[in-house]
Formats: structure tokens, sequence, C-alpha cells
């Protein structure tokens, strides 16, 4: 038996009417609801382009830190 997904307290979001629209027509389309739409498609978001979000800022903090090498410097190295 698979345990049940621990959930946060409610939260308000106001979407844009055509993207309320959009969930709504799929989450009929897939007898889900909106909240399940919406969930998926933050997990989504945050696969993605959260993802990449987080390695560019993890690579700004290691330049900052002096963790980087210049890209002189490589073209030297490789070339």
């Amino acid at each position: 038996m698979m345990s049940k997904q621990q959930l946060s307290d409610p939260i308000t979001l106001r979407l844009p009417l055509d993207v309320l629209a959009g969930t709504e027509a799929v989450a009929g389309a897939c007898d889900r609801s909106r909240s399940w739409i919406i969930v998926r498609a933050l997990k989504s978001y945050l696969a993605q382009e959260g993802r990449e979000v987080l390695e560019i800022a993890e690579a700004r903090r290691a330049i900052a830190n002096g963790e980087g090498i210049d890209a002189k410097e490589m073209s030297v190295r490789t070339g």
C-alpha cells in the first residue's frame, strides 16, 4: 500500500484566465482535478527549467568564489 503524500497548507494562486481555461480543459479531458494538473505542471517545470536555473545559480556562486576557469585560459589549455 502506498503512503499518502504529505501536502502543504492550501495556497491562493491567481492565474491568467487563458491558463485557467487550459488547466480546466485538460483536467476535464483526463478526469483529474485542477490541483492535480497544476502540480504536474509545476513538477515538470522544476525538473526542467527550475533545475537549469539552480545550476546557473550554483555556477555563478562558484565563479564568485574563484572556482571557475577563465575562457581565455581554457582556450590556451585546449588549443
